[in-house]
């Protein structure tokens, strides 16, 4: 009886090791996406009254959590009845990536100054108004960000037992939630921490002078992970490509992977973006009050 149940634990032991494995490889190749994820949220969860930047980020961290309980199940579900479907998904998640980062190009490099109408009609937008809509949009990115993070975690652990699967796709899809919204959480108190250290320096120099880097520091953080997850996208999208088209995967077998996978997401992202760019003007105006 005895020997039954530590034999039980042995296995209970030897199982979470294996999860613990997996999910450090699975985490390795979710890293970029993961980036982009803390970028965009960082963004979103920024520009706000200091009482609403944490009520504003647990918004989105509870969607982010409600994205993923969806996320998982249907995965698996998928992997186990339908697995073709999973690498058609990653494909098609991998070009929504590519066309991500390649407009966040075109808007940085042929960024329209905005008409004197469109400022007036966002300045009159009211505060609740422009909160929903950052939270909407930041729980729908990250959704995409999230299929990708949990397809691309289970393709780590495709040949495995379901234990396992069940196990490190969902270790991986909550560290990708507490890991980012926590660091995110870090960000965007920043300026406060800084201020009140400035507050309180006194005629302590030092204090005053790590309050005002702090506060110098948000922004240039929030600009230097944009351009990462930016970078971010493209490769993902292009190693999805590269990983799961035979033909892209034989293409340019010289070239160092990195810049394959760079010049497959740009060439992907500029495509879909001309696809979307003529067909937008037959879709109903939504303008965006953001």
């Amino acid at each position: 009886m005895a020997s039954g149940f530590f034999a039980i634990l042995d296995d209970i032991a030897a199982l979470m090791d294996d999860v613990a494995v997996a999910s450090k490889i699975a985490t390795q190749k979710t890293a970029g996406i993961l980036g982009d994820d803390l970028a965009v949220n960082a963004e979103k969860a920024t520009g706000f009254l200091a009482s609403r930047e944490i009520p504003v980020l647990w918004a989105i961290t509870k969607g982010s959590l409600l994205n993923k309980l969806i996320i998982v199940p249907v995965a698996l579900l998928l992997n186990a009845f339908v697995p073709v479907a999973v690498k058609y998904i990653l494909i098609l998640g991998g070009l929504y990536l590519a066309y991500e980062g390649v407009e966040k190009i075109v808007e940085f490099l042929f960024h329209r100054q905005k008409k004197g109408k469109e400022v007036i009609q966002e300045h009159n937008a009211s505060d609740a108004d422009l909160e929903k809509t950052k939270i909407n949009a930041a729980i729908t990115t990250d959704f995409i960000l999230s299929i990708e993070i949990v397809i691309i975690a289970l393709g780590t652990v495709l040949d495995r037992e379901l234990t396992l699967q069940i196990l490190t796709v969902s270790v991986v899809a909550l560290l990708a939630t507490v890991g980012v919204y926590g660091i995110v959480a870090i960000i965007v108190r920043m300026d406060d921490v800084g201020h009140k250290l400035v507050l309180v320096s006194g005629d302590k120099h030092f204090l005053n002078v790590l309050g005002q880097s702090l506060i110098k520091a948000l922004p240039l953080i929030i600009k230097g992970l944009s351009i990462v997850g930016t970078i971010a996208l493209i490769l993902v999208a292009g190693g999805i490509f590269s990983h799961n088209v035979d033909y892209f995967h034989h293409l340019f077998p010289s070239w160092p992977s990195i810049l394959k996978e760079i010049l497959l997401g740009i060439v992907a992202g500029c495509i879909v973006l001309g696809i979307i760019s003529l067909i937008k003007p037959f879709l109903p105006n939504k303008k965006k009050a953001y």
